[in-house]
């Protein structure tokens, strides 16, 4: 029986949470940690979601096992159908698209997200772009952000390249308020915006006002380190707790799953080390 879990395996099982039974759900690709999320969520607490895999467009694949790619037919065994991306987007403009997961090389307070480029007035580093995900943002019904890059390497100039920012040098797709400060209501949108915030440091929520709110942390983690590698001020639940733990049971369905790590190329090599003990219940 396993005793222990990774940051990899805390954040997989956290990923799942935001999953509810009966979702539709779209997960992108290029993201191991969420892919296995989805299937984690249908083995255990959301029997009935239905989830679209991101590079081949499969129904409710049937995971034997993780490929090293993200775009592997063999990731879509077993799967119910497969959809078009017209299809796709159909689904998320009609209302029926539930949530999806978005990352971004820049998040800010609001829940906008960047992979686009870097650089306002000069481009400084070109990004591969969003695929589609501005139009998904403004209408899935929820979504999730996450990345595991949140604590931010010392520069050359002697300051942290940051992930979560005071604003992002580009919008890719939207969270809870525009550059301008217009809500999603305001702009008119169908989709309610990010609700979860999940990095390897913590856990964040939004507020009423549609702000980040970090509500729980890692056992390892000490606020100042999260303050310290946050771009703007941190805005803190009311209760801070604990990260939730996954149980044993989950962890060795996530080990199953992956059992060539491949998840494991997803985190820095330094967080690859971080241990915690798994939950009793």
């Amino acid at each position: 029986m396993n005793k222990t879990c990774s940051v990899g395996e805390v954040m997989i099982f956290n990923l799942a949470r935001t999953v509810g039974n009966g979702d539709l759900v779209f997960h992108g690709f290029g993201s191991p940690l969420v892919q296995l999320a989805l299937h984690l969520a249908k083995r255990t607490h959301a029997p009935d979601l239905v989830f679209v895999a991101g590079a081949t467009y499969g129904l409710n694949p049937e995971l034997s096992f993780l490929t090293p790619t993200s775009n592997d037919w063999a990731l879509d065994r077993g799967a119910e159908c497969a959809i078009d991306i017209e299809e796709l987007f159909d689904l998320a403009a009609s209302g029926r698209m539930s949530r999806m997961f978005l990352s971004g090389l820049q998040i800010d307070p609001w829940g906008n997200a960047n992979v686009t480029r870097l650089g306002e007035d000069r481009l400084r580093l070109k990004l591969p772009g969003g695929g589609g995900g501005c139009n998904l943002s403004c209408d899935a019904g929820n979504f999730t952000l996450w990345t595991p890059a949140h604590r931010g390497p010392v520069g050359k100039d002697g300051k942290r390249m940051l992930r979560l920012v005071a604003q992002c040098d580009f919008v890719t797709t939207l969270g809870h308020r525009a550059v301008d400060g217009r809500s999603r209501r305001e702009l008119g949108h169908r989709g309610a915006g990010p609700d979860t915030l999940l990095t390897e440091l913590g856990l964040f929520d939004f507020d009423s006002e549609g702000h980040a709110r970090l509500r729980a942390v890692f056992p390892d983690t000490e606020l100042q380190e999260i303050k310290a590698n946050t771009g703007f001020p941190l805005r803190l639940a009311e209760r801070l707790e604990p990260i939730p733990l996954p149980d044993a049971e989950s962890v060795a369905l996530i080990r199953r799953l992956d059992p060539l790590g491949v998840h494991r190329k997803e985190l820095r090599p330094a967080d690859l080390e971080r241990q915690f003990s798994v939950s009793s219940h």
